[in-house]
């Protein structure tokens, strides 16, 4: 099956029921016990500097890992799995010293998440299974100044960006996904030349691929860690058209509803959402149970606010089980006729009929 038709089933898919997504990444490989050996493996065994932590990394040096996490979180339900690539730009990698394995570890992160859902969907012919390419934040922003003290300062340049997301996506896009992910969204400008990134590549020749974009509202206030609502964030990127439109990370599902239920009313293209679960503890840890992560989620399938389910920290394998079975038979939202109108956005969104 070529990706094309590939990407047919998938919007095919969204038409007739509730996608669901798998769930963290970072929670399950924690789990795994790694050492700074497993993580350096035979080709960066003599670099200078801790790898551990460096997750993305394990595209490379422990597949075996990174394929069972693919197949534990399809055999949980997930009709979606993300590359382990959250990380994996230049600008991100800067800080293990790894710029130059940047489009490795994206190729073979991206090269693992299509070869399992292929797998899977030899399997289960009538579910099929997607891989989306992990696009996530960076460690820098462009919205935002570096130094309390000037307020026009940056530690990077739009182009400098523009570039790190282009590396990124190219690579992905070479290893086989089957749409992007644009994700964890703090800062729009950032996520702006995300898109460019994608645009251009494809403008250029490469085969077109679906854009799915998630922001995070930082906290109760409601709006982006870069200042924007959550209607000013979606009139901001509406212009790429995306295949979906949501939010991830932040807060939990109980906080999220109401961010949720906003994009929802707005969005002329599919919702989605994947929360933490819950908020952390003390420690840092996530409390909430897959029950009850899932019996939130439900009541949102069943309000009708959403197309796309799925988790973010905290979240495993059994929280995406109980989140399928949930928005299983549950019809997926339909999206709303809103009239023309001039629809602008600065932190605030601006609507001229």
């Amino acid at each position: 099956m070529s990706r094309q038709d590939h990407i047919a089933r998938l919007k095919q898919a969204a038409k007739e029921r509730i996608l669901i997504l798998d769930g963290s990444w970072g929670v399950m490989i924690q789990r795994q016990g790694l050492t700074e050996a497993d993580f350096r493996g035979e080709r960066f065994k003599d670099h200078d500097g801790q790898l551990r932590g460096n997750n993305d990394l394990l595209c490379v040096t422990r597949p075996d890992i990174i394929a069972g996490l693919h197949d534990a979180y399809f055999e949980a339900g997930a009709d979606i799995s993300e590359s382990n690539t959250f990380s994996a730009t230049t600008i991100a990698q800067a800080d293990y010293g790894l710029q130059s394995a940047v489009w490795d570890i994206n190729y073979e992160g991206a090269r693992l998440a299509r070869e399992a859902a292929d797998r899977w969907t030899a399997r289960t012919p009538d579910k099929p299974r997607f891989a989306a390419g992990s696009m996530g934040p960076l460690n820098v922003m462009l919205s935002m100044s570096s130094d309390v003290n000037d307020p026009g300062a940056r530690k990077v340049t739009f182009d400098q960006v523009y570039e790190a997301y282009r590396e990124q996506a190219a690579a992905l896009h070479a290893g086989g996904v089957h749409l992007f992910l644009v994700e964890t969204i703090t800062d729009t400008l950032n996520c702006k030349a995300a898109i460019k990134a994608i645009l251009d590549l494809q403008d250029e020749g490469a085969e077109p691929l679906p854009i799915w974009i998630s922001g995070t509202i930082t906290d109760r206030s409601g709006r982006t860690l870069s200042g924007q609502t959550v209607e000013a964030f979606w009139n901001s990127v509406r212009h790429a058209k995306p295949f979906a439109i949501g939010l991830n990370c932040a807060l939990g599902a109980e906080l999220m509803r109401p961010h949720i239920a906003e994009l929802s009313r707005i969005a002329d293209t599919l919702v989605a959402a994947f929360p933490n679960a819950g908020l952390p503890n003390a420690m840092g840890q996530y409390d909430e149970q897959p029950h009850e992560t899932a019996c939130m989620l439900e009541e949102w399938a069943e309000a009708g606010i959403v197309n796309i389910l799925g988790g973010c920290c905290g979240t495993t394998p059994d929280h995406i089980r109980h989140v399928a079975q949930a928005a299983a038979g549950k019809p997926p939202r339909q999206l709303p006729e809103r009239p023309t109108a001039m629809r602008l956005a600065g932190l605030e969104a601006f609507e001229l009929a």
